[in-house]
């Protein structure tokens, strides 16, 4: 996530408690991004599901994620940003709960579902909290805070969260998110002032609905076609309902000019354009990989459930390392260069995929492809965040932010919806498509690095910009 704009309205608040509740509370979202993927296989096998199933357990809470976060901001805006952190933390938690007890596959994804509910109504809320409570170089700290917590949890969650796959059952990676979500409910109400947007907030119902459906149809569609390797008159049916429902959604939010969720004459920013579209690609790529690579190892390369995890422990490491110094040079040489560079290294990390096989060294085989990713992630993420900032007018911030971050989660999304033939394949098979499915990345990688070259002449960061 990225920065909200500056607030105005705001109530006495303790400062630094509302910096915990904002950590506790998008850690939440934060972990279940990162855990899931080691948790995967045992789902799989304790609900006797298929590749179908196992791709809905992962899109049935990015789905309402990506198409309500700009939503869940602006009812902030309006309603109140506490009230609306707290409704989408007890959301989440309840929801934890009922994935945790699931008697079956479908309560599990109808939780799932809701779960993702209320991670977008909490996430965008949590940091504008922040920024209602901070001002100048302490609200740039306290955001730098948020994130390199939120990236600290991401990278100790798959190894505790293993740990609890393997020792108490994966229902209990749900179980951490209770008192995470209690103690930031507790601590949102006694020490977080209430903060809103006199005016603000696009509470824009019916775009927010007819994205949602818009791209469920879509991912639907997808998931059919990539479980079955071709068009069934179900994907088919889906696919153009999809494709329909979103056309709706851009008429609406034409309609609706600047009181839209998606203000579409942003668009006319070429930037700003081509920053999400490099951000779909990137992320779609990246969202691929961290999916695939704990799943296939666990599923067919002999790793358990916490091995899995630490084998995947280079990735955050790097990149909570050397993300401030590569921020510090972006801002020095520009961010095209490091947008341009970054992804070739991602597309350079996925090719060395084809050196993870069944029976290989980790050190010869897996290290290096992590490392890579890791080194091309740490140079593209910063300047990015910083250059979407950047993009638009300070009293667009909010929306671009959180636009961007929709964005990203939107390409793991459809990413996931195309790794059925994959995740429905075993053995010697599943090694053949994991390599064949991150050549494919790599591709797209590479692609998002030709966008940052021909789409960002012009591109700038924002001074003090933070991820």
């Amino acid at each position: 996530m990225n920065a909200r704009a500056r607030e105005r309205p705001r109530t006495t608040g303790h400062p630094t408690w509302t910096l915990v509740t904002c950590v506790l509370a998008s850690s939440l979202s934060f972990v279940e991004g990162s855990v899931l993927g080691v948790a995967l296989p045992a789902i799989r096998e304790s609900y006797g599901a298929g590749a179908q199933e196992v791709q809905w357990v992962v899109n049935a809470y990015l789905l309402p994620l990506s198409a309500l976060l700009l939503l869940g901001g602006a009812l902030g805006d309006h309603f109140g940003r506490r009230r609306l952190l707290v409704i989408g933390t007890a959301i989440f938690a309840a929801t934890s709960l009922v994935c945790a007890l699931a008697p079956s596959l479908e309560v599990l994804l109808a939780a799932r579902a809701t779960q993702g509910i209320g991670a977008a109504l909490l996430l965008p809320n949590s940091l504008a909290l922040l920024n209602a409570a901070f001002q100048g170089e302490k609200r740039g700290r306290a955001v730098g805070i948020w994130a390199a917590s939120g990236a600290a949890a991401a990278a100790v969650a798959p190894l505790i969260g293993g740990w609890l796959v393997g020792t108490a059952g994966w229902p209990a990676i749900f179980y951490i998110n209770l008192p995470l979500a209690l103690g930031a409910i507790l601590l949102a109400l006694k020490f977080v002032a209430e903060s809103r947007e006199a005016g603000g907030g696009r509470t824009d119902y019916a775009g927010a609905l007819l994205a949602t459906a818009g791209l469920g149809g879509i991912t639907y569609a997808l998931t059919l076609w990539s479980a079955e390797s071709r068009f069934t008159a179900g994907a088919i049916a889906a696919a153009i309902l999809g494709i329909v429902t979103l056309a709706a959604f851009l008429l609406v939010e034409r309609h609706r000019g600047r009181r839209a969720m998606m203000p579409l004459d942003l668009f006319a920013n070429r930037c700003f354009t081509g920053l999400n579209l490099l951000t779909f690609l990137l992320y779609g790529a990246f969202s691929a990989a961290m999916l695939l690579v704990p799943y296939v190892l666990i599923t067919s390369g002999g790793y358990s459930p916490v091995g899995a995890g630490l084998a995947m422990l280079p990735l955050p490491i790097v990149m909570t390392a050397l993300s401030p110094t590569m921020g510090g040079l972006a801002a020095r040489i520009g961010p095209r260069v490091p947008l341009t560079i970054g992804p070739l290294v991602v597309a350079a990390g996925m090719a060395l995929a084809w050196l993870v096989q069944p029976d290989g060294s980790y050190w010869t085989g897996l290290f290096p492809m992590i490392l890579v990713l890791a080194i091309g992630m740490t140079i593209a993420v910063a300047p990015l965040t910083a250059s979407v900032l950047g993009a638009v007018e300070e009293q667009h911030v909010a929306m671009a932010s959180g636009f961007n971050s929709a964005v990203a989660r939107t390409g793991g999304l459809i990413a996931t919806a195309l790794l059925g033939a994959v995740l429905g394949s075993e053995g010697a098979r599943l090694f053949g498509g994991f390599h064949a499915a991150l050549t494919i990345a790599a591709a797209v990688s590479a692609i998002a690095s030709l966008v940052a070259l021909t789409m960002l002449p012009g591109v700038r960061m924002k001074a003090n910009g933070h991820g």
